[in-house]
């Protein structure tokens, strides 16, 4: 399966705070994010684990009640039902891949 980026419905799910589902495969799926500088993903928790890479800007996280300052070209692994936060560092773009499948809703809560 090919999937072509500018084919994929952009949605904004809270002010300067874009998503676009890039889809699944039997047991990860994966988004493209793309924020405005300053913008927050609350505190919350999920079942998947999370792997996501930064392709421009960065991100404050809050994990655990630690702070991790991360940019272009820096990763990042969330376990599962770990609460965690974050904070984009200027205009941001990163990719984020769950494990087991995270369902995907248009306001950005999980199902």
């Amino acid at each position: 399966m090919m999937i072509y980026h500018q084919e994929i419905e952009k949605k904004e799910i809270n002010p300067g705070v874009f998503f676009q589902y890039l889809g699944k495969g039997e047991r990860m799926n994966v988004f493209h994010w793309n924020m405005a500088a300053g913008k927050v993903v609350a505190k919350h928790s999920h079942e998947s684990e999370q792997f996501g890479y930064v392709l421009k800007g960065g991100f404050v996280i809050e994990m655990e009640d630690k702070k991790f300052e991360i940019g272009q070209g820096d990763a990042y692994f969330i376990p599962s039902n770990v609460e965690h936060s974050f904070v984009s560092i200027g205009d941001t773009e990163a990719i984020d891949v769950f494990y087991p499948i995270k369902s995907p809703i248009p306001d950005g809560r999980e199902a």
